[in-house]
């Protein structure tokens, strides 16, 4: 037989009122008592009946995380992992679950939010991806709901978000090729539809700009945020400049496709061509060569884009807060000085 919420009360020697107290974490219940309580619970295996205290409370204690696309491609990118490991650190501290979600197109992702939202299945909700053209932009903006975002919105939404200073990071990288020497320098961009590849590409026009290197939009290929994505990109870049001595990739993921089709093409890197990727993944130590790379630091993203909308949840009439998470170059050996 199931344990009850009257069998805790009995052996804590406490009325059941007081046990349900403590399941609410009610500030009245003495911190002696809630021990006591939460001893108990432990030793039967009680388990509160979530929905059923739902039902009255109306808090889910759950955080809906909307993925931009289907998990089957979205788990070959580490950054995903990486930043739900952060997400999960802090709902766990702060005792709320994740319900994930995900979809193949924006119009699911979409319907996904509005079936969260309106059928109150969570508290508050966290999307991991930025776009230019939101197709939830005016509801997002009119709603009450707790929601953070993974990226700066393109125009003011009203919503917390955290991300990377993208700009800045992509100047870091720009300028390092530039301070070695290199002057013909291709970009391999993510897809435009995004935020941070807006974001990343100014970057890349600011560093050329300082040094008085001409823009040339040939040079810069958009391709997917995939292996597969830089391997064509690279391939597109190359038979447009064969000259091109230094590539700044949007992603790690694809870097590695880059400096595979670099190798396929008889380039050495760096000796012939010079690469550098985005988001410090943990293979990017292990290629070869060991790709230099932009640390984001997706598990503090994670963290902190988590803390800000348990905030809104639990504060409600708090204004939405907007954060950073700082970059870091990290040098390996697929840059060198260009040979003169």
């Amino acid at each position: 037989m199931a344990v009850t919420i009257k069998d805790v009360a009995k052996l804590a020697k406490v009325n059941p009122s007081t046990v349900s107290r403590v399941i609410a974490n009610n500030p009245v219940i003495s911190q002696e008592t809630r021990q006591k309580v939460l001893t108990v619970m432990a030793e039967l295996n009680y388990y509160p009946n979530l929905v059923a205290r739902n039902l009255v409370s109306r808090i889910t204690k759950t955080i809906g995380v909307v993925m931009p696309r289907s998990a089957e491609d979205l788990f070959l990118n580490p950054f995903f992992p990486e930043i739900l490991r952060g997400i999960s650190a802090i709902a766990r501290r702060d005792g709320y679950d994740i319900l994930l979600a995900t979809g193949e197109t924006e119009e699911e992702e979409k319907e996904t939010i509005l079936r969260m939202v309106h059928g109150r299945r969570v508290d508050g909700l966290i999307l991991l991806v930025s776009r230019v053209e939101n197709q939830l932009g005016d509801y997002l903006k009119s709603t009450d709901f707790p929601i953070a975002i993974v990226g700066k919105p393109l125009h003011d939404l009203g919503l917390c978000w955290v991300d990377n200073d993208n700009v800045e990071a992509a100047y870091k990288g720009t300028q390092h090729l530039l301070k070695l020497g290199h002057r013909t320098i291709g970009c391999i961009t993510g897809p435009l539809e995004f935020v941070v590849t807006l974001d990343r590409l100014l970057g890349y026009q600011k560093a050329l700009m300082e040094f008085g290197v001409e823009y040339d939009k040939e040079l810069v290929i958009q391709g997917e945020f995939s292996q597969k994505g830089g391997h064509e990109a690279m391939n597109a870049l190359l038979a447009v400049e064969p000259r091109i001595t230094a590539v700044l990739v949007f992603d790690d993921l694809m870097a590695f496709g880059a400096i595979q089709q670099a190798k396929e093409q008889g380039r050495i890197v760096p000796v012939d061509i010079s690469i550098i990727g985005f988001n410090n993944t943990p293979l990017s130590n292990f290629v070869s060569p060991p790709l230099t790379t932009v640390e984001i630091f997706p598990y503090q993203l994670g963290k902190r884009v988590t803390e800000l909308v348990i905030q809104r949840i639990e504060n409600p009439d708090d204004k939405e807060q907007h954060d950073y998470v700082g970059t870091n170059l990290i040098l390996r050996q697929s840059c060198q000085r260009l040979k003169s």
